[in-house]
């Protein structure tokens, strides 16, 4: 298992950052490695953003060093979502068959964590959590399928929200996916912050030779981070998200703060964008 400290940077040292530093310091760019957990602490709301892929054999999620706990989830809650092959989540004993695009939440508490299934690729995002909440498994049809935008906006897309108020419960992690339909290629317009949460945006489905562009920043100093396959964008709390792909793909969202009000934002209109 791989676990490794991540720094953002804070809103006065942004606006400075050469393309280099902005990438360092907002994107997780290899989270995905054959045979491995890849963990990588953040320090937006201490959320932890990470991978497991089970090519060759079961792995087991453990605290590791940085935690200074006795396993992974004494503290936390666990977000987990296949975006590969139909694989295998063991928690204390309990199996569980996760297909793609389904969904686990592990509460607080729960002592063993294994992954298993050659072809599964499992996104991990976790948060602290101060109460237990049950370990539950949901497929697609049990997701909370929302049909928004339009193809004159070319934003057309399916929003599946599994960890919410109205869903799986958790302390606060809040957590789904959505699916950008053939010829749109805009995602959460018009865009909006969250002062009361962090958010961490996963894409995927993301076409060979093809890129989004990921919109981040305070609205009226917005800059741009070109993402492709199975890479992650860090979205502190002061910063829009929004991004347009040179095709139409997918991407996981993951929440986690004050609250889980799915409509806790502040939006801006677009055209005071700059």
């Amino acid at each position: 298992m791989s676990l490794s400290n991540h720094r953002t940077a804070d809103i006065d040292s942004y606006p400075v950052l050469t393309t280099d530093e902005l990438r360092d310091k907002f994107l997780i760019e290899e989270l995905f490695v054959s045979d491995q957990i890849t963990l990588v602490y953040t320090d937006l709301d201490r959320a932890i953003v990470g991978a497991a892929v089970p090519t060759n054999g079961p792995l087991e999620l453990s605290a590791g060093d940085q935690l200074r706990a006795d396993f992974f989830c004494q503290r936390r809650e666990l977000g987990v979502i296949n975006i590969g092959g139909a694989g295998t989540i063991t928690v204390d004993g309990t199996a569980y068959d996760v297909g793609n695009r389904e969904c686990l939440y592990i509460g607080r508490g729960s002592e063993k964590i294994s992954f298993e299934g050659a072809g599964a690729q499992y996104y991990l995002l976790s948060y602290p959590a101060h109460a237990d909440y049950p370990t539950t498994h949901a497929k697609i049809e049990d997701a909370n399928k929302l049909e928004l935008g339009s193809k004159e906006d070319a934003n057309e897309r399916h929003l599946y929200q599994y960890i919410h108020e109205n869903g799986i419960q958790s302390c606060q992690l809040v957590m789904g996916f959505t699916v950008l339909q053939t010829g749109s290629v805009w995602n959460t317009m018009p865009p909006h912050t969250h002062d009361r949460r962090s958010e961490v945006y996963l894409y995927f489905d993301v076409a060979a030779g093809h890129q989004v562009a990921h919109f981040m920043g305070e609205p009226d100093e917005t800059r741009v981070l070109w993402i492709s396959e199975k890479q992650a964008a860090l979205s502190p709390s002061w910063s829009v998200h929004c991004g347009s792909g040179t095709g139409a793909y997918s991407f996981i969202w993951g929440m986690g703060g004050e609250n889980q009000r799915f409509d806790d934002m502040d939006g801006f209109p677009i055209t005071d964008l700059r």
